[in-house]
């Protein structure tokens, strides 16, 4: 934690890639999943992201250096009578920011934002190992309302 002004949020660029990457892959499960020493699928992804206007890939910067990363997804949909949804996804704080309150901020952008989308819903998944995250969201008004399932292809 630090005593040097709030971080901004903004839309994130090609060169915080090293960075947003090395958040993804500093914890116990994503260092088994990501790869920071090869940015090329990386790369890719970040291109297909930027090109969809219902991706918002942000990241927060404090002192020109980025503190952490989140991803925002808007869902059109039928469902609930043709409401949409946003997806909170990839939430991750630098070590040395954890703590700091720049989680909560965070998430409390990605409300903000699913407001202005003109979403009725915002979800989130957590990996069941996770309950301090679990907690966190809790803390925040989430409620853990459905079983999730993955296929891996």
């Amino acid at each position: 934690m630090t005593d040097t002004p709030e971080p901004a949020i903004r839309r994130a660029a090609e060169a915080d890639l090293p960075a947003i990457v090395a958040m993804l892959a500093d914890d116990p499960l994503g260092a088994t999943r990501e790869s920071p020493e090869d940015l090329t699928p990386y790369l890719a992804a970040f291109k297909r992201l930027a090109e969809d206007p219902n991706q918002h890939l942000v990241v927060a910067v404090r002192a020109e250096r980025v503190v952490g990363t989140l991803q925002l997804t808007i869902v059109p949909g039928l469902s609930r009578k043709g409401s949409t949804r946003s997806i909170i996804e990839g939430v991750r704080v630098h070590a040395d920011e954890r703590g700091s309150g720049l989680g909560t901020r965070f998430v409390e952008w990605a409300i903000e934002k699913s407001r202005a989308e003109s979403c009725e819903i915002v979800q989130l998944t957590s990996d069941a190992t996770r309950t301090d995250a679990h907690r966190f969201y809790e803390r925040l008004g989430f409620a853990a309302s459905h079983v999730g399932f993955k296929l891996q292809l």
